[in-house]
């Protein structure tokens, strides 16, 4: 059918209820009815993310329940018997509406669900997947994406998000459903009378917050200093606000203010125009209000509680977010060079980070003798690696970051988690400031000993069906017209994630790279600078990341500058 067709079927169909055709018989630009209807809401390889609203192509309860419909058709076939699904939401507008519409699906195919009663972050599903045995976790949420939009997704059994295989086993039943009479609804009385539903009680936040703080490294310090750290905490919004500050309360974190503003969930995020904790806009309130008790420290959470963004005094006594590559290069050096000290780093840890995340990194981890392993843009590629390294005990994971925000220490959760970073930034910021310095000035420290690297992200926004197309254009056109060289520079290597090729262009061979496919690009140039493209999995948009290292601040400033005027010179033209 094409977009006309699906518009009128909707309209026309039994199934769809009265309220969604009346949001339906109101548009009247038919841009917006092609948009809503010229495709379906592609379940990705972690789940579907979209505008909330009516249409094929928009995240709905029909939309939801067919998603769901699909799961519950690939655990039934996974899984002979005790199959279970714990759930969580956000709160974002809609999540609990699509968490129990998942959980009506569920339960009508026979499949006990664990539902929480109330909001909770995404690293609490992922450790209530494992923690409850469940086959499978749900968590409704868009993460850090503007408030018209909310998402879907899975995790598998080990608490990570699904894997590739897996995403392709649920679309393949997702795909074989044609209709959505298809869909079966079980009441939630009748679900609870049949045993199938379980609200998650609190005992699940207590073993969770007892295992966050078992995290804390330098027990003794925290015992006796957390109360002279004076941080104020911002959750946006979102999920982070009572788990945050549960966790830093009970460690003896006495001075932290939640921005008042910002404190309470509201889907709408009316303080900000994007509830991103990369977006130096959402902490302009906890600066304006509590900037002159001078905090040691200021941070916020994203809605869903996975990310974090960090906010410091420079040496110019102006506050400045940390970027995301920052704050996990300190939380690295900062994690093993402690546990060093503490007689506890393993002789065969491990550091994980994406392919697109700060090499600063790695003469770090080489000091003290820590591997550094690179994995696809995305934490369940993290997630994956702890796994593995779980099953055959060939590593010990110590800590995995990517450049977006994200971070993780610990293996009971399998996802990034912005709670247990939040306690560890805060434990770095005591460390240091029992040293007399700031996050910032730490940071410094370690650019004047590690060497300087600098990193950027260009992300272009190209929605639509045209968009679609520009963007598959441009990725066909780097794969197989690239220049040689980038202001004067050879491109050294080639990596194409897509073909599976390691292309050394200077000396003339290739090699496989045992990562999974992925419609990736990166090109890294005899200086050692990088760039990478890549069209993201959950918007519509194509990101560009940019990395240089140089011998000062200024001098990668400069590079930066020129490497990001070529690289969307190459994009544009």
């Amino acid at each position: 059918m094409n977009y006309k067709e699906k518009y009128d079927f909707w309209l026309n169909s039994i199934i769809i209820d009265e309220n969604t055709k009346k949001e339906l018989m109101a548009i009247n630009d038919e841009k917006d009815i092609e948009d809503r209807f010229y495709k379906d809401l592609e379940f990705g390889t972690g789940g579907l993310r979209g505008i909330i609203g009516a249409g094929s192509n928009r995240i709905n309860n029909y939309t939801v329940g067919k998603a769901t419909e699909g799961l519950a058709r690939y655990l039934k076939k996974s899984y002979k018997s005790d199959i279970s699904v714990s759930i969580a939401y956000d709160s974002r507008n809609k999540s609990e509406d699509f968490a129990k519409a998942a959980t009506r699906v569920l339960c009508a195919s026979g499949i006990k669900v664990n539902l929480f009663e109330s909001l909770r972050p995404t690293p609490m599903l992922s450790f209530t997947t494992r923690y409850l045995k469940s086959k499978a976790g749900i968590v409704i949420t868009a993460s850090h994406n503007p408030k018209e939009y909310n998402g879907y997704k899975v995790y598998g059994e080990d608490g990570g998000q699904i894997t590739d295989k897996v995403a392709k086993e649920i679309i393949t039943e997702i795909n074989n459903i044609k209709d959505f009479s298809e869909i079966e609804f079980m009441d939630l009385s009748e679900a609870k009378r049949k045993n199938l539903l379980n609200i998650i009680s609190e005992d699940i936040d207590r073993e969770y917050i007892k295992k966050v703080k078992s995290l804390t490294i330098r027990k003794d310090l925290v015992k006796d200093k957390a109360k002279e750290l004076k941080v104020v905490y911002t959750p946006i919004h979102g999920s982070g606000n009572i788990p945050v500050r549960r966790v830093l309360s009970e460690l003896g974190y006495e001075n932290v203010i939640a921005v008042k503003e910002q404190e309470n969930p509201d889907g709408n995020f009316p303080t900000v125009s994007y509830p991103n904790p990369e977006n130096a806009e959402v902490f302009n309130i906890a600066l304006k209000s509590y900037s002159n008790i001078e905090p040691d420290l200021i941070f916020g959470t994203d809605p869903d509680c996975d990310r974090i963004g960090v906010v410091v005094k420079d040496k110019k006594g102006e506050y400045k977010v940390l970027t995301g590559n920052q704050t996990g290069v300190l939380l690295s050096e900062y994690m093993i060079s402690s546990l060093k000290e503490e007689g506890k780093l393993p002789s065969d840890g491990v550091i994980i980070k994406t392919i697109v995340t700060s090499d600063m990194v790695k003469p770090i981890a080489k000091k003290f003798g820590v591997e550094v392993l690179e994995v696809l843009t995305g934490f369940k590629y993290i997630g994956e690696k702890i796994k593995e390294f779980k099953e055959d005990n060939s590593k010990s994971y110590i800590f995995g970051f990517e450049e977006s925000y994200g971070y993780l220490a610990g293996d009971f959760v399998r996802d990034k988690d912005a709670v247990i970073a939040s306690m560890l930034i805060c434990e770095m910021a005591l460390y240091y400031k029992n040293k007399g310095m700031n996050l910032y000035e730490a940071l410094m420290v370690l650019y004047k000993k590690y060497g300087f690297y600098k990193e950027d992200l260009i992300s272009m926004t190209l929605k639509g069906k045209e968009g679609q197309q520009k963007i598959d254009t441009i990725m066909e056109r780097l794969r197989h017209s690239m220049k040689a060289n980038i202001n004067g520079v050879a491109i050294r290597k080639k990596y194409d994630y897509k073909l599976k090729i390691e292309k050394d262009l200077i000396d003339i061979n290739e090699k496989t790279i045992e990562l999974p496919k992925s419609n990736v690009l990166k090109f890294l140039m005899e200086d050692n600078s990088w760039f990478v493209v890549r069209p993201s999995g959950t918007e519509p948009k194509i990101k560009m990341y940019l990395s240089v290292a140089g011998k000062s601040m200024e001098n990668c400033e400069d590079k930066l500058e020129k490497l990001k005027d070529s690289v969307m010179s190459l994009i544009d033209c």
